[in-house]
């Protein structure tokens, strides 16, 4: 297999693309900031959902101090901006690398690529509509008639957005364990037998990232390891498909 570069460009060639390639993603990233500050109000609302399903009606939000609504709206659109700006990102980071890729190298990157970003969405999706009305549900069932709920939307949106983080990242662990047995860093065996060393650092992990809650963490903590078993088994038959294909 071959490049499809014969004729390398020049160091300082590589670094003008580089440069090129930078500059275009970070102008799609402030202009997708500047465009969903327009809606991060709607965008606030959506993510609301879970904790007023679990607030008694027509409980407010509330804001203790006089800039945490626009910095709210702010922190909504830079991270919301990653995400809607992601392809760009890609293609000017994969416009810079890919020909100096081997063909297989680039399938490669590209499958660990979609399917880390799948995963990344799916892990969202299942902390969103799964972990969240669970733990919004058991915070809140210790109000009484005399002590009642009127959550910040300042404190809330760094909850969801750091549970949102945990649980995109947690679900990289098929990526993780496919990787290092492509890479030839670990067997796939070798990666079996520390099945309870994962155990425990699933459940370290989900304590660190989560709030000092039981259910938050088990919800982690368990995915993760049922997610390594899932990277194991498709490892497994990877490599399987492998050696059926030298002999």
């Amino acid at each position: 297999m071959t490049q499809k570069t014969n004729n390398p460009p020049s160091i300082l060639s590589h670094l003008h693309e580089l440069r090129r390639r930078f500059q275009i993603a970070i102008i799609a990233y402030v202009v997708g900031v500047i465009v969903l500050m327009n809606f991060s109000s709607v965008i606030f609302d959506f993510m609301a959902i879970p904790l007023r399903s679990a607030l008694p009606p027509h409980t407010p939000l509330v804001f203790l101090n006089a800039p945490d609504v626009f910095f709210t709206y702010l922190k909504i659109a830079l991270v919301l901006s990653v995400f809607v700006t992601a392809p760009i990102t890609f293609y000017q980071a994969w416009a810079f690398i890919a020909p100096g890729l081997y063909n297989h190298e680039r399938k490669l990157f590209l499958g660990f690529f979609i399917s880390s970003l799948v995963l990344l969405f799916l892990g969202a999706a299942f902390a969103f509509y799964a972990v969240f009305p669970m733990i919004f549900t058991f915070f809140l069932s210790f109000s009484s008639d005399s002590i009642q709920a009127m959550p910040a939307i300042k404190e809330y949106l760094t909850l969801v957005l750091k549970l949102l983080f945990a649980f995109g990242v947690s679900f990289q662990v098929p990526i993780i364990v496919i990787a290092l047995t492509r890479l030839n860093i670990m067997d796939v065996d070798s990666l079996a037998a520390k099945r309870r060393y994962v155990i425990v650092w699933a459940f370290i992990f989900s304590a660190i990232l989560t709030p000092p809650d039981i259910i938050s963490q088990i919800m982690l903590a368990i995915p993760m390891y049922i997610l390594f078993e899932v990277g194991v088994w498709v490892a497994r038959r990877m490599e399987s498909k492998v050696k059926h294909a030298t002999l």
